[in-house]
């Protein structure tokens, strides 16, 4: 997925700017899908620049997430642990392309690992959201409309992190 979250150029409309800027976020489920992105990206910006008459574009990778990829193994082992804490409210999420600095870590010391979601919606806003099969309508972590209910939130979140540590000890 690539997201243009801003374009600014320019301070007015009859004035042809010097530069731009342009962010965006790219996710994706495979590495090599990732690294095609990027070289797309560059090699398009870079050609559309040529096009115009304009120098190379300068382009800088602000923030840059390799994919997460939850280990087997530790997933089964951790699903079975939630699904004997919280029962039917643990469930297994199709994949998802976020964008963290979580797999760093497990990638950098060698070590299986698994990220999981621990749901924030108001119980009867989700209800009518899946009666209505409009969940995905729900605004999410990166939307202005998001919001968090935070109890039972920050205690669900602490019991799946106990859960999770208990699970290996």
């Amino acid at each position: 997925m690539l997201t243009i979250g801003s374009i600014q150029a320019g301070t007015k409309e009859n004035i042809i700017p010097d530069s731009a800027v342009m962010k965006l976020n790219m996710r994706s489920y495979k590495d090599s899908v990732r690294d095609k992105m990027l070289n797309s990206v560059q090699r398009i910006c870079t050609c559309e620049s040529h096009a115009s008459g304009a120098n190379d574009p300068e382009i800088k990778f602000i923030n840059s997430y390799p994919v997460t990829e939850n280990d087997l193994q530790a997933t089964a082992k951790l699903e079975q642990s939630f699904i004997g804490f919280f029962a039917e409210q643990a469930y297994v999420t199709a994949p998802v392309t976020a964008s963290e600095d979580f797999s760093y870590f497990g990638r950098k010391w060698g070590v299986p690992y698994v990220f999981w979601f621990v749901g924030s919606t108001e119980a009867s806003q989700w209800e009518h959201a899946v009666q209505n099969n409009t969940v995905a309508q729900i605004p999410a972590n990166h939307s202005s409309l998001f919001k968090i209910e935070l109890d039972p939130t920050v205690k669900t979140g602490l019991e799946a992190m106990l859960a999770a540590a208990l699970t290996w000890l």
